[in-house]
């Protein structure tokens, strides 16, 4: 007897059908087996084994050119390429002062500058300054030979020696000294002289170049000299000897050479003031400067 069933009925004969299957476990394939079986076994190495499985690839050569081109043929191009990043000699002729000065009637002169040969370490260094008036002898001169060897980005310690070369007694000093750049771009230099005499005698100047404009600078300057004892030869006494300040304003006509206007004032002190007198001269006073500042 043919029956007719529903398609809503058909379709739950159908799942019942698939339910009563039973599900078989799959086996894994042997490749997989092996591999975990390899796996299990890599676990139980010991940790010296894993050390070395796990080292990681060798660091890349500083100097990748190297593998190309050799390091034989690579050394001189590198070795050029420090000398022209700071490891070059270099020179140069410092004229910070070059001055007439006027003061009412006593009309002088009076210089200061250095040059120095050598890399950005080490450098030899020549100082020379001193004062006069026209018509004789300097009063007050000196140079140094010095060497220079930078203790950081800003500062470098120098020792050497200085020589007298004015009118006045001869002295050699031994000198150690600090010059360098101060915090908010102020330049110092300070140095120690001990004389072939014994004497102690110290000096630390200081200046600041403030731009008013990219050629007119404004130089406010000052210096101060110490001793430990009376040196009655040279009319100096002990303590604070004498100070001195100045204002200059200069045009840079060109960077390298800079005419100025300015003021300079100086002050004898306690017994280097009465030694002054005592030889008929002053303690002090103002002056008028005209002068140019250039370097090479």
């Amino acid at each position: 007897m043919n029956m007719r069933i529903p398609r809503a009925g058909a379709f739950a004969v159908l799942v019942a059908h698939l339910a009563a299957i039973p599900v078989q476990a799959q086996e894994a394939p042997a490749s997989e087996t092996a591999d975990h079986a390899h796996m299990h076994h890599d676990t139980d190495s010991s940790p010296e084994q894993a050390s070395q499985q796990a080292a990681p690839p060798p660091a890349p050569s500083d100097h990748a050119a190297d593998a190309i081109w050799g390091a034989e043929v690579m050394a001189p191009s590198r070795a050029a390429l420090r000398h022209e990043h700071g490891g070059m000699i270099t020179d140069q002729i410092m004229v910070d002062l070059a001055e007439v000065q006027f003061r009412r009637g006593r009309e002088g002169y009076r210089w200061e500058g250095e040059g120095w040969w050598g890399g950005d370490i080490d450098r030899l260094v020549v100082k020379t300054q001193g004062e006069g008036r026209f018509g004789g002898v300097a009063d007050d001169a000196e140079a140094q030979a010095l060497y220079s060897r930078a203790i950081g980005p800003y500062y470098n310690l120098q020792a050497g020696v200085r020589q007298d070369i004015g009118a006045g007694p001869k002295r050699t000093y031994a000198v150690i000294g600090l010059e360098g750049l101060a915090p908010y771009w102020f330049e110092t230099d300070a140095a120690v002289f001990l004389s072939d005499k014994g004497d102690v005698t110290a000096r630390l100047e200081g200046w600041y170049d403030q731009r008013i404009t990219q050629r007119l600078i404004l130089q406010p300057r000052a210096e101060v000299n110490l001793a430990a004892q009376n040196v009655p030869d040279q009319a100096v006494g002990a303590g604070l000897s004498n100070i001195e300040a100045g204002l200059r304003l200069r045009y840079e006509i060109a960077r390298e050479f800079a005419p100025y206007v300015g003021i300079s004032w100086e002050r004898k002190l306690g017994r280097t003031k009465r030694y002054a007198q005592a030889l008929g001269g002053g303690s002090g006073g103002a002056a008028f400067v005209i002068g140019v500042r250039t370097w090479f």
